[in-house]
């Protein structure tokens, strides 16, 4: 007689090295359930009791007239309305990863917290301190989980709203306690030489085909051979769904032409099968680690370059050469509207070249006897030199003075 399964439903997570050398398979209740080994070894009592106390715990009734009710709602909606009369992306609008991590903390953080709460005690305005005051404790230690936790608050509270479930949100216009950004994070120079130095041909690749197309990562690990004729790839963009054609640059083209087709994607892991985020991202890491990348100082502390850091990179590199915003939406897909008030902060780090050749142009025009620093030529007559003369600390009669003016270029 068959043996009946003593862990129905039981899912195996990796297998991991542990610090003092040991291998440990992790296991969960269910995919997406709860750890049971570690902390309990596989098959002892204790790992049993823990199996049977995540069964139990999950098949008791969810509370109706809560919170809970909420967050169950939340997670099967759309936006609502179309153009510029739709309310915002519902759960089920959000990308597959991120609804797995608003998912993640639905379950884990806010239904243990606030699942239970009567829906009647949302209407007092004293939930709004309850609300914060969670948040900014958390940010004590964790300031950007703590923000992504409360962001995701914010969306079942904003659909509750939405529907008016609620006549007011309790968090509207609670600020953030971590605004990240990646302004100052771009790959430089030496960084690129040291990951390419060690990267794989896979890694080598997916590096070009990000910093050449200023594409994000999921868009670059969907591109398809299907989707380059040889000069253009032709992308999709799944966040808003553009299409774009970008013109292939040479050394992009050589990786590409050079690169072995074992697959419809173009970006294979080492078994010739298309990477899927977690996979590829654990490569990326372990191969970022193996360059010993310089990390790049932020108003959030020093952090290292990641993948998807090329996009930011590639719209840095062609400002630096002068192209204009829409030069670059052309290639990143970003509206004109987006333009200065997305790129402009998230990703238009500043560049020390050109700041140093502004000082230089400026410097040689000071020196040239007939303009003054601050107009296009010409004295102006005798106002335009009696102006030029006190800019530049009365030249003529002030030598001691001029030679000590910042303002004095020699």
């Amino acid at each position: 007689m068959k043996r009946a399964n003593p862990y129905p439903g039981l899912h195996k997570g990796p297998t991991k090295r542990l610090a003092d050398g040991t291998l440990v398979t992790y296991w969960y209740a269910w995919k997406g359930g709860p750890g049971l080994c570690p902390p309990h070894a596989y098959g002892s009592p204790a790992f049993a009791a823990a199996f049977r106390d995540a069964l139990a715990s999950e098949k008791q009734p969810k509370p109706k007239g809560t919170f809970q009710d909420f967050l169950d709602g939340y997670q099967r909606s759309h936006g609502q309305g179309k153009g510029r009369n739709r309310s915002g992306k519902g759960f089920l609008d959000l990308s597959p990863r991120s609804q797995g991590d608003y998912r993640s903390i639905i379950e884990k953080v806010l239904e243990p917290l606030f699942g239970d709460m009567p829906l009647d005690a949302l209407a007092d305005p004293r939930v709004r301190k309850v609300f914060l005051d969670w948040r900014d404790k958390r940010a004590e230690t964790a300031p950007r989980r703590a923000q992504y936790e409360f962001d995701v608050l914010r969306a079942v509270l904003s659909w509750a709203h939405d529907r008016r479930l609620i006549l007011s949100n309790p968090v509207e216009r609670a600020g953030t306690v971590y605004r990240g950004s990646r302004r100052e994070i771009i790959w430089t120079d030496s960084n690129e030489a040291r990951f390419l130095a060690v990267a794989s041909p896979e890694m080598r690749l997916a590096y070009l085909l990000a910093v050449w197309t200023g594409q994000r990562q999921g868009d670059v690990l969907a591109m398809t051979w299907a989707d380059y004729d040889g000069a253009t790839i032709r992308v999709r963009q799944s966040k808003g769904g553009k299409r774009l054609p970008i013109p292939v640059a040479a050394p992009l083209k050589e990786a590409l032409d050079a690169a072995p087709r074992v697959s419809t994607h173009i970006l294979t892991n080492s078994a010739g099968r298309p990477w899927t985020a977690d996979g590829f991202r654990t490569a990326w890491r372990r191969t970022s680690d193996k360059a010993g990348l310089e990390p790049v100082e932020t108003e959030n502390g020093p952090r290292r370059p990641a993948n998807q850091d090329l996009r930011g990179t590639f719209v840095t590199r062609a400002r630096s050469l002068g192209l204009g915003n829409g030069h670059i939406a052309e290639i990143t897909g970003h509206s004109n509207a987006e333009i200065n008030a997305i790129l402009e902060y998230h990703y238009a780090a500043s560049d020390p070249a050109l700041a140093q050749e502004t000082i230089a142009r400026l410097e040689a025009r000071t020196k040239s006897p007939n303009h003054a620093p601050n107009r296009a030529g010409g004295s102006g007559g005798e106002a335009g030199k009696a102006q030029e003369n006190q800019w530049l600390g009365n030249l003529d009669s002030n030598q001691d003075r001029r030679s000590q003016s910042p303002l004095f270029y020699r």
